[in-house]
């Protein structure tokens, strides 16, 4: 994987506001350990803690909203943000501090927000009535949204199994909600995987790859929403921060160390020592 260009002598500054994995593989613990391999120098503001691991989900425990606002004061104020990644949300509540606590930020500062609503073993990570408040109150303020096919198919009422329809869908999304898209086809029918990034007002791109024979997925859409936000950090355009931030995702699903009984987490760690 090529190392991203930075732009400055300092490490990009980014902060995740996202849930805690207990296990290490997915939330908070995920983004920390991309954030640090891509070189950028992570913060964050936890919005809930969570007892869970390569099995599934044992127990959720949001923080106040106001709490993580001041969490995100505390980061912003002092160390200053040059992206920010959001995940786990858990309720309205959280909602509507993080949008608070976000729309003071200086609009060239890019948000990668990940939809996370449902873990991989199925359990719910957000409240019922949350969906639509990440929709009003959140989506005005993205960069680019990073939904998976179930996610999309959520966000616009319908069921999605295919990439045409994941295609069509993207563009939907971005047009109603005003940021970049990239639709993740991991869940689709289609042979290969196939991701498409619809931003207005330019082509669509389609990545894709092989689909790798594995149970160690845990926490893939963390690991690519926050690797994107880092390069974005960088100073990468968008279409080649998704590129570098698959490419990253890839190699640490190749090199997962096979930890759990379940859906094992990924070896960010062997992707770290990897140059070129």
């Amino acid at each position: 994987m090529s190392e991203p260009e930075a732009t400055t002598t300092v490490p990009p500054r980014i902060l995740s506001v996202a849930g805690s994995d207990s296990s290490g593989g997915a939330g908070i613990q995920a983004d920390i350990k991309t954030i640090t391999m891509l070189g950028g120098y992570g913060m964050t503001a936890l919005t809930a803690a969570t007892a869970q691991n390569s099995q599934g989900l044992q127990a959720i425990a949001p923080l106040g909203g106001e709490f993580v606002a001041t969490q995100i004061a505390s980061c912003v104020d002092d160390i200053g943000v040059d992206a920010v990644k959001i995940g786990m949300l858990h309720d309205v509540d959280i909602i509507n501090h993080v949008a608070e606590g976000l729309t003071a930020l200086d609009r060239a500062i890019p948000i990668v927000l990940d939809p996370v609503m449902v873990a991989t073993s199925g359990a719910a990570l957000i409240t019922p009535d949350a969906s639509a408040a990440i929709q009003e109150k959140l989506f005005p303020l993205a960069t680019l949204l990073t939904p998976n096919l179930p996610e999309l198919g959520h966000l616009l009422g319908r069921n999605l199994t295919d990439s045409s329809q994941m295609a069509d869908a993207a563009e939907e999304l971005s047009n109603q909600s005003g940021a970049a898209v990239l639709a993740k086809g991991g869940h689709t029918s289609d042979a290969r995987i196939i991701d498409i990034l619809f931003v207005q007002g330019e082509r669509a791109v389609s990545f894709n790859h092989a689909r790798i024979d594995t149970r160690h997925t845990h926490g893939t859409g963390c690991t690519l929403s926050s690797a994107i936000a880092t390069l974005l950090g960088h100073g990468q355009p968008l279409e080649h921060a998704v590129r570098l931030g698959r490419q990253f995702v890839l190699q640490a699903i190749q090199n997962a160390p096979g930890f759990g009984q379940g859906n094992g987490p990924l070896g960010h760690q062997a992707v770290g020592r990897k140059k070129g």
